[in-house]
């Protein structure tokens, strides 16, 4: 079924909302604790992977309560209404800076940045999960999911391109205000993105009348489809990749390059490069087939993320040129990952009769926080073992590891998801067999 323009672009903007909060951490958060928090680097990386523990329960949990929600505005509508202002709330105290003492600080630390990824979990899952659930057809929602990451990458294109000025206007000298003052206005602007998806969006694709709650019945399917267990591998690898990156490209320009304030430029022109090559996820996937073409940007981007190493301070348009390549290589396979998480919900209820949307997606979001928590935990422990020492001239080991946490390691990281994606096992046939037969088996039940 085809979605309409105006439903795209409302549904994308969830994804705008929630870049605001989720760049902010992943781009900035290990940064703003070291730097201007006072917490050292091993314990706010401690603090980051801590939370994924907890997102253990919280994810599959969450999953289980929306697929089981009934309600006049749908099953996974609700949560987006209902969830959005203590989601705004919690990651305004996030970037809160009360004076305790060093233990309250990481208490409170730790405290607050918990509660904002469960609030994160109650409404982007739901999120997640509410694409798969518009449109039955495999590359309407390559389409639609390319809206959606149009709109997220925008999202961090404002936050990692204008963070760092807006902390600096609102704060006028004061970091730890401007930053919160920033996060006041992201905040803000969720808020008012997310009752636009509500609004706009309508949930079609709905499960067997017939369909019984069987929780463990559920369960057992879902580690039983190979293909879901593929894409939740490739989630927790590809996101350690993105968390180790993203957390450690600050300190590569504040220590190595000695230029602060070019790291918003580097964010901009990356984030530029991926909103370009988004578009030609769908008619790449049409002609190559969604498998082919993750595991081309795998390999491609992979490589060029690993060249970063290379380049000494002084050559900053080299350093410029392979991000752009890697990120417009790796742009493309960004929406076929959900894509592919609502195609295996699907080959599920195609093969056992039984639709769970959500635990699917819950369980496939939970894979990838749990690699966004392990990446940031490993920038901060390599950080703290390479002998980092804030706001200061760093050692020349200090300095290798913040080139190797931008570069090589990540690089072979997202390399090794074209090796996990060959067991892959929804093709391009399977697709197109699995919609006919069940829109057949949803019009005999109308």
């Amino acid at each position: 079924m085809k979605l309409s323009v105006k439903e795209k672009i409302g549904y994308s903007l969830g994804d705008t909302a929630s870049h605001f909060v989720w760049d902010m951490v992943g781009f900035w958060l290990l940064f703003f604790y070291t730097d201007i928090y006072g917490i050292s680097a091993a314990a706010a990386g401690t603090i980051m992977l801590i939370a994924r523990f907890w997102d253990m329960a919280t994810d599959p949990l969450v999953g289980i309560i929306s697929d089981r929600t009934r309600s006049r505005w749908g099953k996974f509508r609700p949560y987006i209404l209902f969830t959005a202002i203590p989601y705004a709330a919690l990651a305004i105290l996030t970037f809160t800076t009360p004076n305790l003492g060093e233990t309250g600080k990481v208490i409170y630390a730790a405290a607050t940045y918990i509660l904002l990824m469960t609030a994160y979990t109650f409404i982007n899952l739901p999120y997640s999960a509410l694409g798969a659930v518009m449109t039955n057809d495999s590359y309407e929602r390559a389409g639609l999911n390319s809206y959606r990451f149009i709109a997220g990458f925008a999202g961090q294109f404002v936050v990692t391109g204008l963070a760092l000025t807006l902390a600096n206007f609102f704060g006028d000298g004061d970091k730890a205000k401007g930053f919160q003052y920033t996060v006041l206005l992201f905040a803000g602007l969720s808020l008012i993105f997310f009752y636009i998806t509500f609004k706009t969006t309508k949930e079609r694709v709905l499960p067997p009348k017939e369909q019984k709650n069987a929780l463990g019945e559920d369960l057992r399917n879902l580690f039983k489809n190979r293909a879901w267990i593929i894409l939740a591998i490739v989630g927790v690898v590809s996101f350690i990749m993105f968390a180790m990156q993203n957390a450690a490209i600050a300190y590569y320009f504040k220590y190595y390059l000695g230029r602060e304030d070019n790291v918003q430029l580097f964010n901009v022109l990356g984030t530029v490069a991926l909103i370009v090559a988004l578009p030609l996820s769908k008619p790449l996937a049409k002609r190559f087939g969604n498998k082919n073409v993750f595991i081309g940007s795998s390999l491609i981007s992979g490589l060029f993320f690993m060249l970063i190493y290379l380049p000494g301070v002084t050559d900053m348009t080299t350093i410029y040129v392979f991000n752009i390549i890697a990120k417009m290589a790796y742009a493309p396979a960004v929406p076929l990952l959900w894509t592919m998480i609502a195609d295996s919900a699907d080959y599920g209820e195609w093969k056992t009769g039984r639709r769970a949307t959500g635990l699917y997606f819950s369980a496939a979001v939970f894979a990838q926080k749990a690699g966004w928590g392990i990446g940031a935990a490993i920038a901060g422990w390599i950080l703290t073992i390479s002998h980092f020492m804030p706001n200061v001239e760093q050692s020349s080991e200090a300095i290798t590891g913040i080139k190797l946490l931008v570069s090589v390691i990540p690089g072979i990281l997202y390399m090794s998801c074209a090796i996990f994606m060959i067991f892959y096992n929804i093709d391009k046939k399977t697709t197109d067999l699995m919609k006919k037969d069940l829109e057949a088996k949803r019009a005999l039940e109308v």
